[in-house]
């Protein structure tokens, strides 16, 4: 038998493999295609704390070879957290589902009003991860995640969610190493690793950017490689923090590689646009690589690939 409980700060999981925010919708809506219960988390996609309309379409783009992956500018629309903790929320926790709510904001303010929203949900919301790579109003739209001051002023105005909180961080900043160090400082149990890389694609018939937002995310297979290396800084230079792993996971020996890495557990996005049994199928293989090389327990392979 192999024990895939997981641990993330001081949150405990039944499993390692979660949803990625974004890319399940705001409730229970992968609940058709797999028993909720069975997974570490459902992340939901990101919530400020009103509704917000996101980008104007188109928002979704493949790669020019989709098996790399997607490119978004969904632009984080969502119904707000009010809204989501009567409306989305009871489903997922009928579900059985351990629940994680994503929060971000325009300003560090809007992060504690969205915080403080949270505060009497139910104990099923399990954490709040803190989406700061998103743009930041108060300076000049620049990411929070890009500035070691920024990340640690959101968290620090976050405690009010009286839950543990990830910071979920941007690849797209040398100093990453440094961003992770403020934001356990300021107070996360935790860091995301990472969100999406800054890309754009040109429709070269209309001779016009394909997104409407123009810029977006790129996601799923092209990101892995630097997700992976993103954790490795990370734990190498961090080895006590706990580390989230998110960017291309599509199988079983991906997780694989994000635990050796340093991650403690993972998170499945892209993929699920593809298959939306996907985070059961990794889980599944997960356990399946386990079982043929002989691991009993996760702890043998978190961060075994530092030596």
């Amino acid at each position: 038998m192999v024990d895939l409980t997981a641990s993330v700060g001081t949150v405990s999981l039944r499993s390692p493999v979660m949803t990625a925010s974004g890319a399940s919708g705001h409730g229970a809506e992968l609940a058709p295609y797999g028993p909720l219960a069975e997974l570490g988390a459902v992340v939901v996609k990101s919530l400020s704390d009103k509704p917000w309309p996101g980008n104007s379409p188109p928002r979704l783009h493949p790669l020019r070879d989709p098996a790399a992956g997607m490119i978004n500018s969904v632009g984080l629309q969502g119904p707000g957290t009010e809204p989501w903790l009567a409306e989305d929320l009871p489903a997922l926790i009928d579900a059985g589902a351990a629940v994680v709510a994503s929060i971000w904001g325009e300003t560090v303010d809007a992060y504690r009003r969205a915080a403080d929203s949270l505060a009497a949900a139910p104990r099923e919301v399990v954490a709040v991860e803190v989406n700061v790579s998103c743009p930041n109003t108060d300076d000049g739209m620049r990411m929070f995640a890009h500035s070691e001051a920024a990340t640690a002023a959101v968290l620090a105005a976050t405690s009010g969610c009286g839950r543990p909180r990830w910071a979920k961080l941007s690849p797209n900043t040398p100093e990453l190493v440094a961003v992770a160090a403020a934001a356990v400082e300021a107070g996360a149990e935790a860091v995301v690793l990472t969100n999406t890389l800054s890309g754009m694609v040109i429709d070269v018939a209309a001779r016009r950017p394909a997104l409407g937002g123009l810029r977006g995310g790129i996601s799923g297979a092209a990101l892995h490689p630097v997700a992976v290396r993103a954790i490795y800084d990370v734990c190498e230079a961090m080895p006590e923090v706990s580390i989230v792993g998110v960017g291309g996971v599509a199988c079983g020996t991906h997780a694989v590689e994000m635990l050796l890495a340093g991650a403690s557990a993972v998170q499945v996005g892209t993929a699920i646009f593809a298959d939306p049994r996907a985070p059961w199928r990794v889980l599944r293989e997960l356990r399946e690589w386990c079982q043929s090389e002989g691991v009993q327990e996760l702890d043998e392979l978190i961060g075994a690939a530092h030596g």
